[in-house]
């Protein structure tokens, strides 16, 4: 059987575009199953796949994985010949500790600027206290990534030269920034450009655009 993937909106959720995105990119195949967030049944239906309630949940003959990162993990273990991860110690090294990061920081830019892969490229009016947390956030984001690319990225134009999960991790990121075009480098804009063409994320795209659930929360 294949491994089934149980995700939120398309539109939105940031956490199931993760695994979603690495399993569509490395052509593993998967059954997607999707439950819309806020609905009179939401929590019940979730609750059969995950035991906090959030999703993504990976569902793999009876194995349970839930949380983005457990089930990028699950699935570099399971397909140990596809360089989910960067292959060189080091470089793999570096990736897992940028996908750690995003995993757990940048709550600014995740607070302010929600994931939105319908919204129209427009700025957002915040606060001087507000956008100068998010303005920080960036910067790091952006160091963080041009390090990885300097150090790691040698001739190819994701973060470790070849896709691998924390291009996946930071996938969500590039929507952010463009959603809300947010002032970035030349250089972040050519990896955004290399993210946002990959036919996998056009395909989570135009997926998330035809579907008919609107959370108004997120229409800012």
């Amino acid at each position: 059987m294949p491994l089934k993937l149980v995700i939120a909106n398309k539109a939105y959720s940031s956490w199931s575009l993760r695994p979603w995105l690495l399993l569509a990119a490395f052509h593993i195949p998967f059954e997607e199953v999707v439950i819309p967030l806020y609905h009179d049944d939401s929590k019940k239906k979730i609750s059969k796949y995950s035991p906090t309630g959030k999703l993504p949940a990976l569902v793999d003959d009876g194995v349970l994985i839930w949380d983005s990162i457990a089930i990028v993990e699950y699935i570099a273990e399971l397909y140990p010949k596809k360089a989910i991860w960067p292959l060189d110690r080091a470089a793999r090294a570096h990736a897992r500790s940028l996908s750690a990061e995003m995993h757990a920081g940048f709550q600014a830019l995740r607070t302010h600027c929600n994931t939105n892969f319908r919204r129209s490229p427009k700025k957002l009016a915040l606060s001087p206290v507000i956008a100068e947390a998010v303005e920080a956030d960036v910067k790091r984001i952006e160091q963080a990534w041009a390090g990885a690319r300097k150090k790691f990225g040698g001739a190819g134009p994701f973060l470790f030269g070849a896709f691998c999960a924390a291009d996946a991790m930071f996938a969500p990121v590039v929507n952010r920034l463009y959603a809300y075009d947010l002032p970035v480098s030349a250089a972040t804009k050519a990896y955004m450009k290399t993210m946002l063409d990959m036919p996998a994320y056009r395909a989570w795209l135009a997926d998330g655009a035809a579907e008919p659930w609107v959370i108004e929360a997120y229409e800012i």
